[in-house]
């Protein structure tokens, strides 16, 4: 099967049984969401939404977290993976934000990598969901699911596997497909074992043909 042929079959399976893909970090604004991302490396999601809503009352934007002491947050968030580290991130980003970019979080990849804490998959994610922008946010799920798939072919880092990604889903598709990607590798193919009797998309899986064949 052709490239471009596996990427339209796995594109009109989510279209159809996940048209609504979002994500699951609960957000007003956004820079709570630039907050959550954060918080969310090496963390999941649910936990990280059973801190912030305390949080983001205490500190609903980025003037008020510059002005707020590591230690203060860092008591609100000791419940999340790495809360030092992480404390530190937020009020420095939060100081570059107020500063340098007048309170508003950044629209360009360039921007938002100046800010202490976001790297290239937190500034894609803040582009796709809060911009719709054409950006594809890598996470471990991602990086799993499209080589399992057959999406990416040899892509040995995140970088690979984005620029193998865009170069082969529509633009205006790409915003969804992060989290069609994310969700399924969350809830169906997941690490240790994915859950194949459960997936849509067995008929064009590299990893399944391969899987069945070796048994």
């Amino acid at each position: 099967m052709k490239k471009a042929e596996l990427f339209r079959h796995v594109i009109a399976y989510f279209e159809k049984n996940r048209p609504d893909a979002q994500t699951e970090l609960v957000y007003g604004t956004p820079f709570e969401l630039l907050v959550s991302v954060i918080l969310s490396a090496q963390c999941t999601d649910k936990r990280v939404n059973m801190v912030t809503p305390t949080l983001f009352k205490r500190f609903p934007d980025a003037v008020s977290m510059a002005d707020a002491s590591i230690d203060e947050v860092r008591e609100y968030i000791k419940s999340i993976s790495y809360p030092n580290s992480k404390a530190g991130y937020l009020v420095k980003a939060s100081k570059i934000i107020t500063e340098k970019f007048h309170s508003s979080v950044p629209q360009t990849m360039e921007d938002l990598t100046s800010i202490p804490g976001v790297g290239r998959k937190t500034a894609n994610v803040i582009l796709s969901v809060v911009f719709n922008k054409a950006a594809m946010a890598v996470d471990t799920h991602v990086f799993r699911v499209a080589a399992r798939i057959g999406l990416t072919t040899g892509a040995k880092t995140p970088l690979q596997t984005e620029e193998q990604l865009v170069k082969n889903i529509p633009a205006d598709k790409i915003p969804l497909a992060h989290h069609w990607l994310i969700l399924h590798g969350r809830y169906v193919c997941v690490a240790r074992k994915p859950l194949c009797h459960k997936c849509g998309l067995t008929l064009w899986c590299k990893y399944y043909k391969q899987h069945t064949k070796s048994e």
